[in-house]
Order: C-alpha cells, then sequence, then structure tokens
C-alpha cells in the first residue's frame, strides 16, 4: 500500500478538479450540524475536506496512514485557523476514535484496502466507533471503472509545474489495478525533478458493499451513482450512505 511519500507534496493541484463542497454538501444533507457533531475524516489526505467540514461547524478528527499527507494537512489547518485532530494510522486498525456522530471515506480511499477482510474490519471498526444512529459516507471506484477505464491507460497529464506518466495494469484480483505513475515536477530553478509512485486499487460489488455492511449491524444502506454533476453515462464512482 502507497503511502503517497513525495506525492503529498504535488496532490492537491493533481486533485484541483474535485468538487469537495458538493462531497460536504452531499455528508451535511443528511447529518446537518444542528448540534455539535463529532465527525472523523478517514483517508483525509491533505486536509481539504477535513477542512470543508470544520468549517461547516464538525468537530473533527483527520485519521490518514501518510505521515506526508498528514504534514500538509497541519498546516492547512494551522493557515485556516481550523482546530482538527489528525491520527496516522490504517483505517482497517483503528483506534482511539470513539463517540463520533459521522464518519466519511473519500475519494476512493477504501480502494486502497487489499482485501475483502480488510474492507469488513474498516467497517466494523467504524461501527463501534460510531454512536447509535451514527452515520457513514464513502465512495468507491465502480467494476466499470476498474474494468474499462483503467485498463485503457496509458494517461498523461502536463501543465508549467507538473507532469506525469500514468500506467495501470490489471491485478491478479478480480477488479483491481496496478497504478505506476512518472511524474517530473519542476524545482524553482526550473529544473524537472523526476519521481515514481505505485498504488494498487481494488473494488467490489455493490452488493458485496452492502453484504458486509449490513453484516457488521449498519441499516438503511443507500447508494446513489453521482453527487457530482458529471453527464449521465457509465458511472465510474459509487456513493454510499449507511446508518448505524
Amino acid at each position: 500500500m502507497s503511502t503517497y511519500e513525495q506525492f503529498a507534496y504535488i496532490y492537491d493541484s493533481l486533485m484541483s478538479d474535485i468538487p469537495y463542497n458538493k462531497y460536504a454538501e452531499w455528508v451535511r444533507q443528511y447529518a446537518p450540524v444542528t448540534t455539535s457533531k463529532k465527525l472523523v475524516d478517514i483517508g483525509c489526505g491533505t486536509g481539504v475536506l477535513s477542512n470543508h467540514f470544520a468549517k461547516a461547524g464538525y468537530e473533527v478528527t483527520g485519521v490518514d496512514l501518510s505521515d506526508s499527507m498528514l504534514t500538509v494537512a497541519q498546516n492547512r489547518s494551522f493557515e485556516n485557523g481550523t482546530n482538527i485532530s489528525f491520527i496516522c494510522q490504517s483505517m482497517a486498525e483503528l483506534e482511539g476514535v470513539n463517540e463520533v456522530d459521522v464518519a466519511v471515506i473519500a475519494i476512493d480511499s477504501i480502494n486502497y484496502l487489499e482485501t475483502l477482510e480488510e474492507v469488513e474490519q474498516t467497517f466494523k471498526r467504524l461501527f463501534e466507533a460510531l454512536n447509535p444512529s451514527g452515520q457513514l459516507f464513502f465512495d468507491v471506484h465502480s467494476l466499470y471503472k476498474m474494468e474499462v477505464i483503467y485498463p485503457n491507460g496509458p494517461f498523461t497529464y502536463e501543465d508549467e509545474e507538473v507532469a506525469y506518466i500514468w500506467h495501470t495494469e490489471p491485478g491478479e484480483e478480480n477488479h483491481s489495478i496496478y497504478h505506476d505513475i512518472t511524474f517530473f515536477v519542476r524545482d524553482e530553478s526550473g529544473y524537472y525533478e523526476r519521481f515514481e509512485e505505485s498504488h494498487y486499487q481494488r473494488t467490489y460489488s455493490v452488493e458485496t458493499f452492502k453484504t458486509l455492511l449490513e453484516t457488521v449491524g449498519f441499516s438503511s444502506v443507500n447508494v446513489r451513482d453521482d453527487i457530482f454533476g458529471k453527464p449521465i453515462g457509465e458511472v465510474d464512482r459509487w456513493f454510499i450512505h449507511a446508518v448505524k
């Protein structure tokens, strides 16, 4: 599992097209801050979404496996004047987070878990951490994205500061993919530094996610095809909401 080492410092520029505000609106629609609500942002990355929630009035804890990501997130929280706590740990081994009202696992973070057992363990840990009637929100890659979109690589990107070549290869497990990305990042002198990142992701059917959630005790599991307002077409991401 990648820990987003050098990638952490260019992550935000590459994710600038993600409408984090719409993600926050989706959560607020079902879990409005009418009273003080504790929220845990799992796989919080550089803390962009954590700050959206903190500014909306939630008491936020951010969790991520990458120290580098959390360093960026802590700096962002300081610059925004938001009082966010951050914990470095795997979501499948979550501990120290209790009595929360809302749990969020955003931007396909759960797809980095390598086994179905880790997914189930994550759901169990979150179920235990949530208060009665607590709510879980997360999104995952669809089967279509893993089987049709990703195998059509390589993908490329270039702007004035960053360029990358992104190769993909199907994994041995069903609905899994290996990502090998070579980055070229321009430094202050105008030269480009090269580094590489390798990532592995895996997804499952909607029915599998729903079964796991219900098995650990969640109810009212609802799946949406899109919250970002993309054109109608093949679904590349599922958005799932469950209640304890």
